[in-house]
């Protein structure tokens, strides 16, 4: 009888190529997903429902953002039960009504049930395709890893966000924009039940860790998230620094589309706007992935946290030529973003033994997607009260404050990510 042989697990961003792209194209149709909204559900609530008040329109992103950060941190405790593959499957087959809600919902209360799935396809999916890509390539490429996901999805949250604004411009704000979406999910399902487990790789790194997890250590849920939510202080500058990262993402959701239209920009205007956003952060964390490998995490965290502020300080500085000032604080935004994503997680997961990363992880994404609900609740109650524009200004002070704050209590681990890595994985 002849048998099949099995190939060895090994760790490795060239030895796990072809599953590593595989997740990659899934992450893809996750950010395509969430991409839909970016351009046309603001406009959906204030031109086709009527809403009014700042606050009420920004209601879907604070859904959205709650249901994700806590689908995000579930997702840690999940995996003791089932496997990442089952639950990255699970992920789409909840957000397989969201297109059509957005496109035919007959109430805001639709939209804003659509994006409490769309929160838990994105906590689901987009969660286990990033633990899923830190599983196959090892801490050697980890930067690079979480570079590459990111990159993948943002990216796709940014062509998205531009084909809506041109499709609103041609046709209407629903239902053709968000139809679009159908593929996205059709693609996802198929390459989940498609794409291999890798609990087999999270074994092996177990087993050639070069530092035991110490007795009596407790790897629970309760016990990671007090550890990497205030604990300890490179876990703790980390989860702060995400969400802050993610309040100014919800805040600009929200914002710029009303106040660059209210400055007299049309959709497709605006659509460039909140699509080039997206784009530079996705496009970008590949370099800062990588470079995040060589010289650490914490001055791309530190400096990107400014950027951002600064692309906020344009937007109203500039503001009396609109298009300007929206693409150069896009630009600035996204560059300052693709330094801090990729950069942060790889810092978590340095900090955090493979026994209990995954929850880390989930604790970080957890503070990090609180900030888009953050963002949005901010967002309303400042531009109810006081106007778009000191909205901005707040998030331009919170984001400097909060690189200041990263830079205190962030930490490198004890030697340069590369150097450190090679000796503890080399090849026997």
């Amino acid at each position: 009888m002849s048998t099949t042989a099995i190939p060895p697990v090994r760790l490795g961003l060239r030895e796990n190529w072809l599953q590593f792209t595989l997740l990659v194209v899934v992450n893809i149709c996750v950010g395509g997903l969430v991409g839909l909204e970016r351009t046309t559900v603001p406009l959906i609530g204030t031109d086709i429902f009527g809403l009014t008040s700042d606050l009420a329109v920004f209601s879907f992103i604070i859904a959205f953002g709650l249901t994700k950060a806590a689908t995000n941190l579930a997702a840690g405790a999940l995996t003791a039960r089932f496997t990442r593959k089952q639950l990255l499957v699970a992920g789409w087959l909840i957000g397989t009504p969201v297109p059509f809600m957005l496109a035919w919902g007959p109430s805001w209360w639709w939209i804003v049930a659509a994006n409490v799935l769309l929160g838990l396809n994105q906590g689901l999916a987009w969660s286990m395709t990033v633990n899923m890509k830190i599983d196959l390539v090892g801490p050697a490429r980890r930067g690079l890893a979480t570079g590459l996901n990111e990159a993948a999805g943002y990216t796709a949250v940014g062509v998205t966000a531009l084909l809506t604004g041109y499709l609103a411009t041609a046709y209407a704000l629903r239902p053709a924009p968000e139809l679009i979406g159908v593929v996205f999910v059709a693609t996802g399902l198929i390459l989940a039940l498609t794409v291999r487990d890798t609990a087999a790789h999270v074994a092996l790194e177990l087993a050639q860790h070069p530092k035991p997890l110490p007795d009596g250590e407790n790897t629970g849920l309760a016990a990671t998230f007090a550890r990497t939510s205030w604990r300890e202080r490179p876990l703790r500058g980390a989860s702060q620094a995400g969400l802050v990262n993610n309040l100014n993402d919800g805040l600009t959701w929200g914002v710029f589309p009303l106040l660059f239209t209210d400055h007299g920009l049309g959709l497709a205007a605006v659509g460039l706007i909140k699509g080039l956003y997206p784009i530079l952060w996705g496009l970008g964390q590949i370099p800062t992935g990588h470079l995040a490998d060589r010289v650490g995490r914490k001055p791309l965290i530190v400096y990107g946290m400014l950027v951002q502020a600064g692309g906020f300080v344009l937007a109203l500085v500039l503001l009396e030529r609109p298009l300007l000032a929206g693409i150069l604080s896009a630009v600035a935004l996204g560059l300052g973003t693709a330094m801090v994503y990729p950069a942060l997680i790889a810092s978590v997961s340095d900090h955090a033994h493979p026994a209990w990363r995954v929850n880390a992880l989930g604790t970080y994404r957890f503070w990090r997607d609180i900030g888009y609900a953050a963002g949005a609740l901010v967002a309303g109650i400042l531009a109810d009260a006081l106007g778009l524009e000191a909205t901005v200004i707040a998030a331009a002070v919170l984001t400097a404050a909060s690189g200041l704050l990263a830079a205190r209590w962030i930490t490198e681990a004890s030697s340069p990510p590369r150097r450190r890595i090679r000796s503890a994985w080399a090849a026997p």
